[in-house]
C-alpha cells in the first residue's frame, strides 16, 4: 500500500484504565504506528504517565503516535480523586462508580475526537468502554473491539452461552464444553461471572451491554497468535461471522531491556536490583510467582502459597500485589519472620513488577501464574513452563488451554472461582503440598518434565516468528489496515452517491 494512503489513516485507541487492559493496547498501538499510519492513544493524565516514556521513545524513532488526555470524571462519579484506574480503587465496592465514570466519558471523548486531523479512520476500544459505540456511530467511524482474552475463550464462551449445558449440572459436577476441537471438562463453579450472575443487577446489565456492543462492531482484535490456537480462531469466525485479527503476542514489541523497563514507568533502580539478583542464579533455576494487579487470593491462601515456596528449597521471586487483604499479609510477613527465613533465596516484590523483563531472564525456570491472559502469553513468550493457579474471570479456561491444548504446564489444583465481593467466603483451595508437587512436576528431572519444557520453548519460537515481518500476526495487522482502507472507500463512495442524488433533486 502506498505511503500517501497510509498517511491519511488515523487509528484511535481507547483502552480501559486497568494495567492488564491498558498495557497490551499501548503495545498494539506502537506496533500499528510502526506501519506508517497515525495513531492516537486516549486516556487520562494519570494513566498516561506510566507509559509516556515508552511513547516518547517511539516518537524519537519516527513513529506518528501521540497520547491524547481526557479528564477522568472521578468527582462526578463519586470516586476519590486520583482513582483513575481499577487497580487504584480503595475497594471493589466502587466498581459501579468506576463504570459510571466510564460512561460519563462519552461527551468529552466525542468532543476530543471531532477535533482530530486527520479525522479518525477507526476506533479500537476496549470492550468494557461501551459508550464508544455511540461515539463511533455519531462520527461515522468503524469501531473495532479489543478483547483481552483468547480465541479459545471466545469460542468456549460463545458455545456455552448458546448450548447452556452448565445449567443442568450442580456447581461441582463436571461437564464437557460443547462443539470445540478438544475435549475440555469444567465445573460450573469455574465459569466466569456471566454464567453465574450474582444479585448486582447493574453489573449484570452491563455485562449484557458489553456483549451487545461487541456484536455490532466491525470485528475484534485479539492479543494472540494463530499458531497457538488456529482451530479456535477459524471456528469462532465461522460460527459468529465476526472479523478476528490476532496481533500478538504484543509484548514482544518490547525488544530490549530498556523497552521492557519503559513499558510501564516505575522505579528503575528497583528493577536493576531485581535483575542483579537474577544474575546471581543459574539458568532455569528460579521460580517466578505473580497473580496480577486484581488478584483475589485471600491472605490465608497466600500464606499457604508462601510456605509452599519456602518448602521447595528453590530460589523464587514472589510478587505481592495486595489487591485483597493487603493489611493481613503485611502483618503475617512482619510477625511470622518469613522474609528473614528466605532472605537471599527469596526475592519479594510488594507492588508492581517488571514482569516481561523478569520472565525474559535466563534464570527463570517456571512461572506460577493466575492465568490472566496477558500473563499466560508473557509466560509463553518466555518459553518457560507454567504452573496454573486460576482465581476468577476466564482464568480457568485459560488454564485448560495451557494444560490440555498446548500442554506446557501443570495445575496446582484450584477448584472454583473467587467471586468479586465474596473473597471472605473463599477457603484455602491449594495446599503447600500442592505448590511443591506442581513445581517439581516441571522443574525436576525426567522425560515428561523435559517434554513440557521443550514444548514451551517451541511455542516461544512460534510466538516470536508470528510477530516478525511475514509472520501471521504481522499479516493480520496488514489485513486490518486493508480492511479500514476498504471501509473508508465504501463510505466515500456512499457520500458521493448521496451528494449526487441531492444535486439531482435540487436541479
Amino acid at each position: 500500500m502506498d505511503s500517501t494512503t497510509l498517511s491519511h489513516l488515523h487509528f484511535v485507541f481507547i483502552p480501559l484504565n486497568a494495567p492488564g487492559h491498558l498495557l497490551p493496547m499501548v503495545d498494539m498501538a506502537k506496533l500499528l504506528a510502526q506501519r506508517k499510519v497515525k495513531v492516537s492513544i486516549v486516556t487520562s493524565t494519570l494513566n498516561s504517565i506510566q507509559f509516556q516514556d515508552s511513547i516518547d521513545k517511539e516518537i524519537r524513532s519516527g513513529s506518528s503516535i501521540q497520547i491524547l488526555n481526557v479528564k477522568f470524571p472521578c468527582a462526578e462519579a463519586g470516586l476519590p480523586e486520583g482513582c483513575e484506574s481499577i487497580d487504584t480503587l480503595p475497594s471493589m465496592d466502587l466498581l459501579i462508580n468506576f463504570n459510571t465514570a466510564l460512561d460519563l466519558l462519552q461527551q468529552p471523548l466525542e468532543e476530543l475526537l471531532e477535533k482530530q486531523r486527520p479525522v479518525p479512520s477507526c476506533i479500537i476500544a476496549d470492550k468494557y468502554i461501551i459508550c464508544v459505540a455511540e461515539i463511533a456511530n455519531k462520527l461515522n467511524v468503524p469501531i473495532i473491539i479489543f478483547d483481552g482474552t483468547s480465541c479459545f475463550f471466545l469460542l468456549c464462551n460463545h458455545n456455552l452461552l448458546k448450548d447452556k449445558v452448565y445449567e443442568v449440572v450442580s456447581s461441582e459436577e463436571k461437564f464437557l464444553v460443547p462443539k470445540i476441537p478438544h475435549r475440555i471438562e469444567l465445573q460450573r463453579s469455574q465459569l466466569p461471572g456471566i454464567f453465574n450472575p450474582g444479585t448486582n443487577l447493574k453489573l449484570n446489565a452491563r455485562r449484557e451491554k458489553v456483549m451487545e456492543v461487541a456484536e455490532k462492531a466491525h470485528g475484534i482484535v485479539v492479543n494472540s497468535f494463530e499458531e497457538l490456537e488456529a482451530e479456535y480462531v477459524k471456528e469462532y469466525q465461522r460460527l459468529t461471522g465476526h472479523n478476528v485479527w490476532c496481533f500478538g503476542p504484543v509484548s514482544l514489541c518490547n525488544r530490549d531491556d530498556m523497552d521492557k523497563s519503559l513499558r510501564s514507568k516505575r522505579n528503575l533502580s528497583y528493577e536493576n536490583e531485581c535483575v542483579k539478583w537474577l544474575d546471581s542464579w543459574s539458568p532455569k533455576s528460579v521460580i517466578y510467582v505473580c497473580f496480577g494487579s486484581l488478584n483475589r487470593a485471600t491472605p490465608e491462601q497466600l500464606i499457604e502459597l508462601g510456605i509452599g515456596l519456602e518448602a521447595t528449597k528453590r530460589p523464587f521471586i514472589w510478587v505481592l500485589r495486595g489487591a485483597y487483604g493487603r493489611e493481613e499479609m503485611e502483618k503475617w510477613l512482619l510477625e511470622d519472620g518469613f522474609e528473614e527465613r528466605v532472605k537471599g533465596r527469596g526475592f519479594l516484590i510488594k507492588g508492581w513488577a517488571p514482569q516481561v523483563l523478569i520472565l525474559s531472564h535466563s534464570a527463570i525456570g517456571v512461572f506460577v501464574t493466575h492465568c490472566g491472559w496477558n500473563s499466560t502469553l508473557e509466560g509463553i513468550c518466555a518459553g518457560v513452563p507454567l504452573v496454573t493457579f486460576p482465581l476468577f474471570a476466564e482464568q480457568f479456561l485459560n488454564e485448560q488451554l495451557v494444560v490440555e491444548v498446548v500442554k506446557i504446564g501443570v495445575r496446582v489444583g484450584a477448584k472454583s472461582v473467587v467471586r468479586l465481593g465474596e473473597e471472605h467466603k473463599s477457603r484455602v483451595q491449594v495446599t503447600r503440598e500442592n505448590i511443591m508437587d506442581s513445581i517439581e512436576k516441571v522443574m525436576g528431572e525426567g522425560q515428561e518434565k523435559e517434554d513440557i519444557r521443550e514444548r514451551a520453548r517451541k511455542y516461544a519460537d512460534m510466538a516470536r516468528k508470528a510477530m516478525e515481518q511475514g509472520g501471521s500476526s504481522y499479516r493480520n495487522m496488514s489485513l486490518l489496515i486493508d480492511h479500514i482502507v476498504h471501509v473508508k472507500g465504501q463510505q466515500h463512495g456512499q457520500r458521493l452517491e448521496l451528494s449526487g442524488r441531492i444535486k439531482a433533486y435540487e436541479e
